[in-house]
């Protein structure tokens, strides 16, 4: 050969020096690939579970809106008073504002105002014909509102209105000597004022 310092080991070791740098290229484009698409995997993992946590939230929201009362109800059963003393006050209460019935029943306890009744019963002062000053129902009905109450305040109901309430004869047993007790179930409901004018 016509080439000065031909050492055919020399040139051998330029081609597999080249075919290494070819392979470790190879290589490193192939682990640089691998790293991208473990990050793009890793995004659209990141992407897909941030839109299943919306979706649950989204999800979330229209159960609880399904689920949200709009009504406040509180249940005594067999409470130990007069069923017919318990539906005058019912008509009392009613179309009422709960700490605006409150007041009114703690006057009746305190003999202060009467409870409009019909039937054989004395007339007495003020607006009403005919009444009677129930104490112990009176007491009995406080009771109950002020748990109608933060049962209300617990739904997020804004100015309950008594809409129902009614009493219902109970359980009647039998007290010493064969006397029948007197047991009332009452169940008294409350509305928010602005729903009560949208029904309107």
């Amino acid at each position: 050969m016509t080439e000065k310092n031909y050492n055919p080991q020399q040139k051998q070791k330029k081609s597999m020096k080249k075919q290494e740098m070819a392979h470790n290229l190879g290589a490193n484009e192939a682990l640089k690939k691998e790293k991208t698409e473990a990050i793009e995997n890793k995004e659209e993992r990141l992407e897909t579970t941030e839109d299943k946590q919306q979706e649950g939230r989204k999800e979330l929201k229209k159960k609880e809106e399904k689920t949200r009362k709009t009504n406040a109800v509180v249940n005594g059963f067999n409470i130990p008073v007069s069923t017919k003393h318990s539906m005058a006050i019912c008509i009392f209460i009613k179309r009422k504002k709960i700490q605006q019935a409150i007041k009114d029943l703690e006057e009746v306890a305190r003999l202060r105002r009467a409870v409009p009744m019909k039937g054989e019963i004395p007339h007495r002062k003020g607006d009403i014909m005919s009444g009677r000053f129930p104490e112990k129902a009176a007491k009995q009905f406080i009771i109950l509102l002020k748990s109608l109450s933060s049962n209300a305040i617990h739904n997020g109901i804004e100015d309950p209105i008594i809409v129902e309430a009614f009493a219902n004869i109970g359980a009647r047993p039998f007290g010493r000597q064969g006397v029948r007790r007197k047991r009332t179930h009452i169940k008294i409901v409350a509305e928010s004022k602005m729903k009560k004018q949208e029904k309107k």
